[in-house]
């Protein structure tokens, strides 16, 4: 082997070397729940594993999702039938997100709410008053029954000045018959309406992550985050600042690196992969 191939075989073997030794470095991590822990409610080859290698070192984590509509207790009783056992206290959606940037905005106000219990939860234990009176703020997330009267009357309180915010931009959620409009696509019709677009807290929000930091009592410096997703998880971890780990095994494929100007910290085929990286 030449010298000029033998340095720059020394190089990569470096840089692999560094990259292990930062995620082992990792006090505390958060992670994408769909397309990297599970797929179609059932768990993703290493999941269980890596959960419950987090559990037996005592590695503070969170599993997070911007469906705005379950409750964490939901969750939970959700993933443990796929395999999975996760605590309630765990799990960090963008409904609890939205709650407590509300909470910190604007302590005990009021908000008029469009969405299913995930998110009426999180607003009420925030301390936030359900109100279609002049409230502070209107507050959309995911439902599986967006009613023409709530969107209209939500309109009107936006145009009557009431702060518009969002759980989450994303347009279509899965169902079993198909693509169904989701939070981004209903938030659009309201901002065609208004003129105002809202303000999304979850993903590709960094303010999803650095809530769950808060939560955890964590830094950045030694948070590592692990998605499936560059338009999302991905971006939204590095502006976090986070170890951002990318697996193979959801939405984004080695193919779809190269339309982004960044990348992730480390990528693996799946969290079997990372598993054995915290491992060596």
């Amino acid at each position: 082997m030449s010298q000029k191939k033998k340095s720059s075989q020394s190089s990569k073997d470096d840089e692999s070397a560094n990259k292990n030794e930062r995620s082992r470095a990792i006090e505390c991590w958060l992670t994408d729940m769909d397309g990297v822990l599970v797929h179609e409610d059932e768990a993703l080859p290493g999941a269980a594993d890596l959960i419950g290698h987090w559990r037996d070192n005592d590695t503070p984590f969170l599993v997070l999702t911007n469906n705005s509509m379950y409750t964490p207790r939901d969750l939970a009783a959700k993933l443990s039938r796929g395999g999975l056992e996760v605590a309630e206290e765990q799990i960090w959606t963008s409904a609890l997100a939205t709650a407590a940037f509300l909470a910190d905005q604007s302590p005990e106000g009021s908000a008029f709410v469009i969405g299913e219990t995930g998110l009426t939860t999180a607003m009420h234990e925030a301390g936030f008053v359900m109100s279609d009176a002049r409230p502070d703020f209107v507050v959309l997330g995911e439902t599986r029954t967006y009613s023409f009267e709530a969107i209209t009357r939500a309109i009107r309180l936006i145009n009557d000045g009431a702060r518009f915010i969002a759980t989450n931009p994303d347009v279509t959620g899965p169902s079993a018959e198909g693509a169904l409009p989701a939070t981004g696509a209903v938030a659009a019709l309201i901002t065609a309406a208004t003129k105002r677009e809202p303000y999304y807290v979850g993903k590709p929000n960094p303010m999803m992550f650095r809530s769950a930091m808060n939560k955890l009592g964590a830094h950045s410096e030694r948070t590592g985050m692990i998605g499936d997703r560059m338009d999302t998880d991905i971006v939204a971890g590095i502006e976090a600042g986070l170890h951002s780990v990318l697996v193979l095994s959801g939405i984004s494929g080695k193919d779809d690196l190269a339309q982004y100007p960044f990348r992730p910290a480390a990528i693996h085929d799946s969290v079997a992969d990372l598993l054995k990286q915290l491992k060596d």
